[in-house]
């Protein structure tokens, strides 16, 4: 089977790395000429492309690893395999999956993903195929969609370390992503920048302080398109947590340690069961 990444970025680069020894011919597309001839070097990759048109038609299964604004680029200036897969690592998926389906061939089955899974660097040099391993995966299911073809995304997937796969609405989809992982990149970013550099903070810090502000060091031009392409459901799930936050405030100013309490059990016993 012949399997081409398209961008050897982080996560890319974990790809090509995670299929490594499970018997796929892979390839890569990649703008750097060093990133593929690294790559191939290593072992992870056949051989590498700056262009990748030969190889895109001949390849079962492309994994596209690009921005979101550069997904649709793609597909349209590329011609796929009949009955190959197509799939992306986008972290948003309805604003553009019916644009998306639009443009693709039809006899290629087009499924989105979501790799659960990153590093707040970005660039091949911090590509692992240790990203994925216990990581939550997300299969992006549309009507049009081939059910085994599904089923085989999914079990494709599990090979490469993935430890929960689910599979979902691109809409269901971009609503609980924008709670559990947009938001806490702008909690991560406004609690750093809420810092009025009065000490020298990192002389002060703790393993919960680094824990909060990790994403903090952020991808600016990838994370703004992921936020304002889902701004209604990232809008909606701030308030939930401005509203949350509000009534911790009014419990420190009410004096009121029966609240504070309250709410420290509730969290607590919510934190315990996400690892059920």
């Amino acid at each position: 089977m012949i399997i081409t990444v398209v961008g050897l970025g982080v996560i890319g680069g974990s790809y090509v790395q995670a299929m490594h020894g499970l018997g796929y011919d892979v390839y890569g597309v990649d703008c750097n000429e060093e990133t593929l001839a690294l790559a191939k070097k290593q072992g992870y990759i056949k051989e590498g492309y700056v262009d990748g048109h030969d190889i895109i038609a001949k390849s079962d299964m492309t994994i596209i690893c690009l921005y979101p604004s550069l997904v649709l680029d793609f597909i349209k200036n590329h011609t796929f395999k009949k009955g190959s897969i197509v799939t992306d690592v986008v972290g948003i998926k309805s604003y553009f999956l019916q644009e998306a389906l639009s443009i693709i061939d039809k006899d290629v089955e087009y499924i989105s993903g979501h790799p659960m899974a990153g590093r707040e660097k970005k660039g091949y040099a911090y590509a692992s195929k240790e990203v994925f391993y216990h990581a939550n995966y997300i299969v992006i299911e549309h009507p049009q969609n081939d059910k085994t073809k599904i089923a085989y995304m999914c079990d494709f997937v599990s090979k490469l370390g993935f430890k929960s796969v689910k599979i979902m609405s691109p809409y269901a989809h971009d609503e609980i992503i924008s709670f559990t992982s947009q938001l806490p990149h702008t909690i991560a970013v406004a609690l750093m920048n809420s810092d009025d550099e009065k000490y020298e903070t990192g002389k002060y810090i703790g393993d919960s302080f680094r824990d909060l502000t990790r994403i903090a060091n952020i991808n600016a031009d990838l994370w703004a398109e992921l936020f304002l392409n889902n701004r209604d459901y990232l809008l909606a799930s701030m308030q939930r947590f401005e509203k949350e936050f509000d009534q911790l405030k009014l419990a420190l100013i009410n004096q009121d340690e029966q609240a504070l309490k309250t709410m420290f059990e509730k969290s607590s016993q919510r934190r315990e069961k996400l690892e059920k």
